[in-house]
């Protein structure tokens, strides 16, 4: 037989024993409130971002144009304002912007909360071609984009009778090469295939350059040869240069 203890030892054994109670269940209590609370939070902000026009998109900032306007870029861009910020496909923007001949790449990104930023860099032009459609620009990396009425006069024009993108590039490769002080002294870059090229100076005298290898190595020799009298300067090969 269990004697049941009495007295105030006994009290306070008991509310002891009721506070821990009290302090194991609202231990418990307070985590399921807190989880409760983390899952309403997060499902909350899921459906902020992705499905509510809280943060939808509401303009689009573009940079870095030269050529290009920026109608132009937003014509193809094409980006959804009024849907979620969180689910316009950053990619397909940056695909669509690409294909614009002007462009040499794209960045594109969420300026949270509200907007997308589209940075362009643009091709820079080193040389022009007549490619049957009126006169176009070449970048360094021998792509034709933008259209001329009449040549700028700080470019040399290609001169090329083969349709040979190789041979393109190669002569690219040259006029880019062609330090600004150069370039302007060249009137055409002939192309009879990627091992023979020539630069037509608008004085009349012929440069042979042969391929696009070493050009920068050939622009410097060249540089210290225009002073002399010469109708013809061969720097195909840099290390022994000849006039005549």
């Amino acid at each position: 037989m269990k004697l049941r203890r009495t007295g105030p030892g006994a009290d306070r054994t008991r509310r002891r024993f009721a506070r821990r109670q009290w302090a194991r269940r609202w231990l418990t209590w307070r985590y399921l409130l807190a989880g409760t609370l983390t899952i309403a939070l997060v499902s909350g902000g899921t459906w902020a971002v992705y499905f509510s026009d809280t943060l939808a998109v509401e303009g689009v900032e573009v940079r870095g144009l030269a050529s290009l306007t920026e109608d132009d870029v937003l014509a193809v861009a094409d980006v959804p304002t009024g849907d979620p910020l969180a689910t316009v496909d950053l990619t397909a923007i940056d695909r669509r912007v690409s294909a614009l001949a002007a462009v040499a790449s794209v960045r594109v990104t969420r300026q949270w909360p509200h907007d997308v930023l589209i940075e362009v860099t643009e091709r820079t032009p080193v040389a022009v071609v007549d490619r049957g459609d009126g006169l176009r620009a070449v970048d360094v990396e021998g792509a034709v984009f933008s259209s001329y009425q009449r040549a700028p006069s700080d470019l040399p024009r290609i001169a090329i009778s083969i349709t040979d993108a190789e041979a393109l590039r190669e002569a690219a490769t040259v006029a880019g090469a062609l330090p600004d002080d150069l370039r302007v002294l060249v009137d055409h870059i002939e192309v009879q295939s990627v091992d023979e090229i020539d630069l037509v100076l608008r004085d009349g005298r012929t440069v042979r350059w042969g391929s696009a290898d070493r050009s920068e190595q050939k622009a410097d020799v060249l540089t210290v040869l225009l002073p002399r009298k010469a109708k013809i300067i061969n720097v195909s090969v840099p290390g022994q240069p000849t006039t005549r």
